[in-house]
């Protein structure tokens, strides 16, 4: 196990990401993608443990310590893949594996079912199809969506006075976290301004999807993947309230105890998903 970690920048054509590296730079490459609002810190607990892996933790486009898109652009998943197809490509990765936590978790699948030749594992934790409605709903939604991107012109982001204050907001966040997570998770994702703190996260990241797809199109993207795929669903997490999606995967599968954020929130959690990646993974 290496406790190592490298911090790196990647000028890509379109956008500046940052990144952790960790691991042997002859091990297995994995490119690893964390959640919505979160950064690369939502694998320091996790990645450290893993065994002959070279991991590059990316804080994704408009999170943590990477670029935001330029105005006019958004956050579609699909953009998030191309991202990644991007590193890969800077760092000379012809075929790689995926390492995604809920958001990432989705992307992950996303690039894995559209390119499926470029992706040598997948490792997903408590995330796996991109949410999905009925397509009756698509020009409702995406009313929905403009008048938002509309109406953001006027919303601020909140302001705390302290850190602490940042990092106990955070706890009690939608997806609730420990205050370990939340410290982890502060250190890249909050920045000094007038009157205290606020986070780095692009404001758009909160907007709705214009667009989602049915649940037909989603099942698409599974039935691409062609490498092994390890699905870790969180017993308190959002995907065990699903169990006729995760009946319906073709993935192997494993429950382990804890919330969403298992591989982060306490030491315990983070040491069960890296036991099962470890023997998923099962490098030499």
């Amino acid at each position: 196990m290496s406790s190592v970690v490298e911090e790196v920048r990647l000028s890509l054509p379109h956008i500046e990401l940052a990144a952790h590296l960790f691991g042997p730079e002859d091990g297995l490459p994995v490119i690893a993608l964390h959640g919505w609002l979160d950064n690369a810190n939502s694998f320091a607990r996790l990645a450290p443990k893993l065994k002959g892996l070279r991991i590059i933790a990316l804080d994704m486009a408009g999170h943590g310590h990477s670029g935001h898109r330029p105005n006019g652009a958004g956050y579609a998943l699909w953009d998030y893949a191309h991202d990644v197809l991007q590193v890969a490509e800077q760092l000379g990765w012809k075929r790689f594996a995926l390492l995604g936590h809920s958001l990432g978790a989705i992307v992950s699948l996303v690039l894995a079912g559209s390119l499926p030749e470029r992706v040598t594992h997948l490792a997903l934790i408590d995330g796996i199809i991109p949410p999905t409605d009925k397509g009756e709903n698509a020009a409702e939604r995406m009313g929905m969506a403009l008048q938002a991107q509309l109406d953001l012109r006027e919303k601020r982001k909140p302001v705390y006075s302290t850190l602490d204050r940042a990092i106990e907001a955070r706890m009690k966040g939608l997806v609730a976290v420990s205050r370990e997570a939340a410290e982890l998770l502060a250190q890249r994702g909050l920045m000094p301004v007038p009157g205290g703190y606020t986070w780095r996260t692009d404001n758009r990241l909160t907007l709705p999807s214009p667009l989602r797809l049915t649940t037909e199109q989603a099942m698409a993207f599974v039935q691409r993947v062609s490498c092994p795929a390890h699905l870790v669903v969180a017993a308190d997490g959002m995907l065990a309230k699903h169990p006729e999606l995760l009946e319906r995967l073709p993935f192997s599968r494993e429950q382990l105890p804890g919330g969403h954020h298992l591989h982060l929130n306490d030491e315990p959690g983070a040491d069960l998903v890296a036991d099962c990646f470890n023997r998923f993974f099962a490098v030499p």
